[in-house]
């Protein structure tokens, strides 16, 4: 989520360093849909390892792009321009689009029912993106937060079979609309250290496995999912125990 400072009624206007400084984090907020369409091609022309290293590419940006946002206060500098709204739509691309195409077309679905299964994650995200309430006022994601290129990285890199792999997209989409809180690692009330310091060391595996494409040591991988498993099993245990 971006966002910059509040406005001060009253105060200077912003300089015009200040302005090129926050159409600079715009442009760089926007230069994640090159990367999804870069990263398009690579999926059209079968070459799936680099598909995964655009998409590694747009995960950085959209991972740095917020602390810009509010380093430089957009929404103050800005604020006849929706930040917000570019960052969801350069999101669906890099978190919806491309890795659903890329399954696609890599054949990740089984042949009967192929464009179903790439239909679900595609409807389901699209309402996901659209709710006012996707992420809650308490820092959680309501519902599975759409993180389809990870579910496509490990379809990918796992060579995990059509069947499977259609079992868990299905799953995953109707999770989008589940009246579940999931964790929003940089956010979160609870578990927020624990939670960023395991993503970084998850982020730093799931790298070097994506530069080693398609030779990704199989074990390496296997041990990875650990932290896709705390990131659920949190999640749900908060809830559980009503302490989300």
């Amino acid at each position: 989520m971006r966002s910059g400072a509040a406005v001060h009624p009253g105060s200077a206007p912003p300089s015009a360093l200040r302005h090129a400084a926050a159409w600079s984090v715009h442009a760089y907020t926007a230069s994640g849909a090159v990367i999804a369409f870069l990263a398009l091609l690579a999926a059209v022309e079968q070459r799936f390892p680099d598909v995964f290293r655009w998409l590694a590419v747009a995960f950085a940006i959209d991972c740095t792009d917020g602390a810009l946002a509010r380093a430089v206060g957009v929404k103050r500098v800005l604020p006849y321009y929706d930040g917000s709204r570019l960052d969801d739509i350069v999101d669906y691309l890099t978190y919806v689009m491309v890795p659903i195409v890329a399954l696609r077309l890599g054949g990740f679905f089984p042949a009967p029912w192929t464009n179903w299964i790439a239909a679900a994650p595609l409807l389901a995200s699209a309402y996901g993106f659209c709710r006012s309430d996707a992420k809650t006022e308490d820092h959680y994601f309501r519902g599975f937060p759409s993180y389809w290129n990870v579910v496509a990285f490990y379809a990918y890199a796992l060579r995990i079979p059509p069947e499977v792999t259609a079992l868990w997209i299905v799953a995953l989409s109707a999770l989008v609309f589940a009246p579940l809180k999931f964790l929003y690692p940089s956010r979160a009330p609870r578990f927020r250290r624990s939670s960023i310091g395991l993503g970084a060391i998850w982020g730093l595996v799931v790298l070097y496995a994506i530069w080693t494409l398609p030779e990704a040591p199989v074990l390496l991988l296997w041990a990875s999912l650990a932290y896709p498993a705390y990131y659920c099993g949190v999640s749900l245990w908060l809830q559980a125990t009503s302490r989300s």
